[in-house]
């Protein structure tokens, strides 16, 4: 039995039903084998000091199950030495609970042609990424039976924003079931709060490569950046989950429901197309204007978003559809996002170096832009940014809620998520962490080449990710909440 670095058991821990959440029992130390196939904590209760254990165990389809969750050890050596004997290190894999099919290993094709993005987790550069995508997929609780072969094949971002969620979802300590066909997630705290989620992308009316379509560049004229193609594209995925009516799905009803939306409307679009959704969501855009010597951001109201359609702005603008209490959005949603997190936690770099180029969210009251960054992912500058050590799976993760909801979705549910919400008159915004990122794009380098510099960029944005027009102005002004320090149960610095 070995000691498992803090942030490979983070990884394992997402298996959990509860993940990082421990309660007043957060682990002290964790212990399994060499090859990742047994994985347990010694716990320390918070106020008393008693210790426990909790152990699993991989089956033979490679799903962890928990074999043993026990307290009332006398002494640090007792609960060690009980661990190693429920862990059984070398011993077969765990067998199928009764009436359980093997889950289809992600690798495995069968007679499928893999997608040209699938195979780019067979570059070395993505090894990590690929990695922990498989173990996420083997984290969700009860995936459809087409996970694996979506994910392979024509549906590989569907899949990827799902297993997202269950990282973001579980890293913050929810509690993540999936027991329906539809919503995709049911989560709930310890303290109560719960939600219904269905996942969903925003995806192009013309298919297009993913891996070599040229980015498109964002709207040149800002009121189409906020009503303009992405906008309507979002309308569009939107409106036609909430014709389905969740909400009244008898498990559902009651409840809050939130649909969870990633952009690939467009090849690169992500970097720009945040705007849009807040255009259609409150009807509210924004524009540079001069005012007292100087520029400053002013917001303004649009009806109806731009094309022959004339498609409604303002989803929750008012109470037509307070059935839907929120929409979560993050501009991460891709393979860059797990080298991130993989590489941010210590993992080796394999003569590789992951630079990751955007602008952070600029907190000051009338800040026009964002602030440009250009950082070494592997760098302590980089891990610095948050209380974790690493990049957290819910660094990007955003919460828009609708104001007329009747079953409003509890800030407390989601504590690590930037939330966008309606306060005395005003739409503000609240964040734990002190870093919120508005885009970025990530570059992966020869690390014997000279890493890149944020000047380059700047003196020549063709060069890199940097959009014109893009994401910079904000619509409304922020009131970050200070960063908490708050770490996940098991989280720490990664060796």
């Amino acid at each position: 039995m070995q000691l498992i670095p803090q942030a490979l058991f983070d990884i394992f821990a997402l298996a959990l039903p509860r993940g990082h959440g421990f309660g007043d029992r957060p682990p002290i130390g964790a212990w399994g084998d060499a090859e990742g196939k047994t994985c347990g904590v010694v716990t320390q209760h918070a106020e008393d000091g008693s210790l426990g254990i909790l152990a699993m165990r991989r089956r033979v389809d490679s799903v962890w199950r928990t074999v043993a969750e026990e307290v009332g050890f006398a002494s640090l050596d007792a609960a060690k030495a009980r661990l190693e004997t429920v862990l059984r290190i070398g011993d077969q894999p765990e067998p199928l609970p009764p009436n359980t099919a093997p889950r289809p290993a992600l690798h495995d094709l069968g007679s499928r042609t893999a997608s040209d993005v699938f195979n780019v987790l067979r570059q070395p550069s993505h090894h990590h990424a690929a990695w922990v995508l498989n173990q996420l997929y083997l984290a969700l609780p009860n995936p459809d039976k087409n996970w694996a072969g979506d994910c392979q094949t024509g549906n590989f971002h569907t899949r990827l924003w799902e297993a997202q969620l269950l990282a973001a979802f579980r890293e913050q300590g929810l509690h993540v079931t999936q027991p329906v066909e539809s919503p995709d997630f049911h989560i709930k705290n310890r303290l109560g709060g719960e939600a219904w989620v269905e996942a969903v992308t925003a995806n192009p009316s013309t298919p297009y490569n993913h891996v070599n379509a040229p980015r498109t560049a964002p709207p040149q004229e800002r009121d189409a950046l906020f009503f303009g193609p992405a906008a309507l594209r979002f309308a569009k995925t939107i409106g036609s989950k909430l014709q389905r009516n969740y909400h009244e799905m008898a498990h559902v009803k009651g409840k809050p429901f939130m649909l969870a939306v990633a952009d690939f409307h467009a090849p690169g679009s992500m970097l720009w197309s945040r705007e849009g959704l807040i255009g259609y969501l409150y009807g509210e855009g924004a524009e540079v204007v001069d005012e007292a010597g100087g520029k400053v951001a002013r917001s303004y109201a649009a009806s109806h978003l731009h094309g022959p359609s004339a498609f409604p702005a303002g989803l929750f603008a008012n109470s037509d559809h307070a059935e839907l209490s929120a929409v979560i959005f993050s501009n991460a949603c891709a393979i860059s996002k797990l080298n991130r997190v993989m590489v941010s936690a210590g993992a080796p770099s394999k003569g590789l170096r992951y630079t990751r180029v955007g602008r952070f969210f600029d907190h000051d009251t009338g800040a026009l832009e964002g602030v440009p960054f250009c950082l070494d992912v592997a760098s302590s500058e980089y891990r610095r940014l948050w209380p974790q050590g690493y990049e957290p799976w819910s660094a990007e993760m955003e919460v828009f809620h609708n104001p007329f909801a009747p079953y409003p979705v509890p800030k407390a549910l989601l504590p690590d998520a930037t939330h966008w919400f309606e306060q005395d008159g005003e739409r503000v915004c609240s964040s734990v962490y002190e870093t919120s990122i508005l885009w970025s794009k990530t570059y992966v380098t020869d690390a014997n080449k000279p890493p890149l510099r944020l000047d380059d960029f700047l003196k020549d944005p063709s060069s890199g990710p940097v959009p014109e027009g893009g994401s910079t102005v904000r619509l409304h002004r922020g009131r970050p909440r200070p960063a908490t320090g708050r770490l996940p149960a098991s989280a720490a610095n990664p060796s």
